[in-house]
C-alpha cells in the first residue's frame, strides 16, 4: 500500500489567508495543517508517500517535509499545474502507484481515528469513510441502504442522508483507468464522486463509519473548529 496526499486547489474560501501560501500549510493549533493527514498515512504504516500540490507552493512543502527521512518514510512530489479536480490530481500518481493499492487523503482533512486496520485489511475495489454530520450538504453525501452505499451525490441541496464522505479513500490499481474514462463535470473538473460512483455501480465499494472527530478545515469556520478540537485533545493529554 502506498499513500497519496493531495494538497492542490487554490483555497479561495480562505481569502487573504492563502495569498501567501497554500491552505494546507496554514496552522491548525500547533502544527501546519498538512501534518495531520500525513500522520494518518504514517500511522497506518505507509512508508512511501506522494505529495501532490500546485506549482506556486511546491517548494514550501519540500522545505517543510523534505525527503521523508525525518518521518522514517520516503516522500516524493508531483505538481498539479492547474486546478482540475481531485480525480485529476490523483491521476498524476499513476506512475508512483505502479500497480499497488493506494490510500488517498486530502491535505485539509483532520481525523481523530486511527485507520491502520482498515488500510492494512484492504484488498481490492474501493473503500470510503463516512461521518454523520449536520452540515452534509457541504460535502459528497452517501446514500446507504442495507449496509451498502448505493449512491453518492456531490453537495446536494437536499441531502438524502447525514453521511458525509470524508477525504480518505482506498483504491485498487483500477482507479487510474476509471479516471481516464471520466468526463469533466459542469464546473470543468474530474470529480472524485464520479470515481466512487463507478465503484458503487460495479458493487466494488466498501465503507466504514468515522467514530472520532473529523473536520475538513477548508473554511474559516471549519479551520477554527479543527484548531479548537486539536487544542482540547492536546490539553486533555496533560
Amino acid at each position: 500500500m502506498k499513500g497519496i496526499l493531495l494538497c492542490g486547489g487554490t483555497g479561495s474560501r480562505l481569502g487573504l489567508l492563502t495569498r501567501i501560501t497554500n491552505k494546507h500549510l496554514l496552522p491548525v493549533y500547533s502544527k501546519p495543517m498538512v501534518l495531520y493527514p500525513l500522520q494518518v498515512l504514517l500511522g497506518a504504516g505507509i512508508k512511501e508517500i506522494l505529495i501532490v500540490s500546485g506549482h506556486e507552493h511546491a517548494g514550501h512543502f519540500l522545505r517543510l517535509l523534505g525527503s521523508g527521512k525525518n518521518f522514517n518514510a520516503k516522500f516524493m512530489y508531483e505538481v498539479q499545474d492547474e486546478a482540475g479536480g481531485i480525480a485529476q490530481a490523483l491521476s498524476l500518481a499513476e506512475d508512483f502507484a505502479d500497480g499497488d493499492n493506494i490510500a488517498v487523503i486530502l491535505g485539509d482533512n483532520i481525523f481523530e481515528d486511527n485507520f491502520k486496520g482498515d488500510i492494512s485489511g484492504f484488498k481490492s475495489g474501493a473503500k470510503i469513510f463516512l461521518k454523520e454530520t449536520n452540515d452534509a450538504k457541504r460535502f459528497g453525501v452517501a446514500e446507504v441502504r442495507e449496509n451498502k452505499v448505493v449512491n453518492i451525490e456531490e453537495k446536494p441541496k437536499k441531502p438524502k442522508s447525514n453521511y458525509a464522505v470524508t477525504g480518505l479513500y482506498l483504491y485498487d490499481s483500477k482507479v487510474f483507468g476509471i479516471i481516464k474514462s471520466l468526463k469533466p463535470s459542469a464546473r470543468g473538473e474530474l470529480e472524485i464522486t464520479d470515481v466512487n460512483n463507478y465503484y458503487i455501480k460495479n458493487s466494488r465499494m466498501g465503507y466504514s463509519i468515522v467514530k472520532g472527530f473529523w473536520s475538513d478545515a477548508g473554511t474559516f469556520d471549519s479551520l477554527f473548529r479543527a484548531s479548537k478540537l486539536i487544542m482540547e485533545k492536546e490539553k486533555a493529554k496533560k
